[in-house]
């Protein structure tokens, strides 16, 4: 999924130079993979059974790997917008399937295990961002496009065999269903409750942090996804040569390690004040660049927003699985895609002028973001009680999503 998600970025500035693409169509493109990842976060959704399908998890990493390959058959800008488009929908698939079954199968297991995971998209932005500065002194942007797919492709190999979050099974869910009419009419003495029945108690009380969560990460989409789409262009403006595809490769490395870092700083301080920090220290890695530039503040820039754009996702996810918010995973997720769609949207004009702008603006969004994770924190509930059944239901009952498994921890 990093692969093809964030190959893009370190080739933009080739298809730029070898194939004629305009700052515009860019941009236009970039949105195109946005739009594309909102339409297959909101599968989680709409069809909840679906993600919890290995067929269709094994359908988008043939697909995605198809649509970088194909990049370097057509000049055709609506090819290229179908393609990235097809790419998003795959890699939001891929994502949801992925983190719904991390966080229902590894919940008894120590949070820095599915951080290691996650680290998973750094690796594939370092090893394709690799790809590409080992290329670029001796082949094209399509030779960059099929290294890619080729890398994609041996990724996806690996990961054939995930296994997808559990269906529920009947005995459990007519166990659920029937502990839910049982206590119905007396949820405020809930003391045999299963966790589902739980998480309808808890939902209206946890409304106010989960919508100050949801307009925190939203930003943030918007905020991130300019400077993942747009800071090895705005790097090789101001300092033309290797430095913006060696910044690129950097933000992976350090991306690798961030969710894991977050997960044990968890131990020690609340998510909440964690993702305050993860989003003030984004703000400045990302304006750096625009701000100072030269190759120290690249690489201090790089390092920055590798360490904190995964690191955001794992702690905002997590959140909302602390909070127990029904679909939670599924819902932050469609709010991050919207935030990505609407970031090269609102730079487009700036980008006529050069980059610095764009970036300048996405620390500012992502320092509104801080500001909305500061409210997040007023009267946390950083203890949820969660009283369950004598004997406790631990699938959730079929009318929930895949997504919302990984809500009950």
């Amino acid at each position: 999924m990093g692969v093809g998600r964030f190959a893009y970025t370190p080739i933009l500035p080739l298809m730029h130079a070898g194939a004629g693409l305009s700052a515009g169509a860019g941009a236009n493109l970039a949105t195109a993979n946005y739009i594309g990842y909102l339409l297959g976060a909101l599968v989680g959704i709409l069809a909840p059974a679906l993600v919890r399908s290995r067929a269709l998890l094994r359908i988008s990493l043939v697909v995605l790997t198809g649509t970088l390959a194909a990049m370097p058959a057509t000049h055709d800008t609506a090819v290229w917008f179908a393609l990235r488009l097809l790419a998003g929908v795959t890699s939001a698939l891929i994502f949801v399937i992925a983190v719904s079954s991390l966080l229902s199968r590894l919940r008894e297991y120590p949070a820095h295990l599915p951080g290691w995971a996650f680290g998973g998209v750094g690796a594939g932005i370092a090893l394709s961002g690799l790809l590409v500065l080992v290329l670029r002194p001796v082949a094209d942007w399509r030779a960059a496009w099929w290294a890619s797919a080729a890398l994609a492709a041996v990724l996806a190999v690996a990961s054939w065999n995930l296994r997808p979050e559990a269906r529920p099974t009947t005995t459990q869910a007519t166990q659920a269903t029937q502990a839910i009419q049982a206590n119905a009419d007396q949820a405020h003495e809930a003391t045999t409750v299963t966790a589902a029945a739980a998480d309808s108690s808890h939902a209206p009380r946890t409304h106010r942090w989960f919508t100050a969560l949801f307009a925190s990460y939203t930003l943030e989409g918007v905020g991130y996804i300019i400077a993942g789409t747009f800071l090895v262009a705005a790097i090789e403006q101001s300092s033309p040569g290797p430095l913006g595809g060696g910044a690129w490769v950097l933000v992976g490395l350090a991306a690798v390690p961030s969710s894991a870092l977050w997960a044990r700083l968890g131990r020690r301080w609340s998510r909440p004040d964690l993702l305050l920090a993860a989003l003030v220290v984004q703000a400045v890695g990302i304006a750096l660049p625009a701000l100072i530039g030269g190759a120290p503040a690249a690489l201090v820039s790089a390092v920055l927003f590798g360490a904190t754009f995964i690191g955001v996702s794992t702690l905002a996810l997590a959140t909302g699985a602390h909070l127990e918010f029904p679909r939670s995973v599924a819902l932050l997720t469609a709010g991050y895609s919207v935030g990505q769609i609407l970031g090269p949207l609102v730079v487009a004009p700036l980008l006529h002028h050069g980059y610095q702008q764009a970036l300048v603006l996405a620390a500012s969004v992502v320092l509104v973001a801080a500001v909305a994770a500061a409210v997040l924190r007023i009267g946390f509930p950083h203890h949820m009680v969660v009283v369950r059944a004598t004997a406790p239901v631990r699938q959730p009952a079929p009318t929930e999503s895949a997504a919302d498994a990984g809500s009950h921890r």
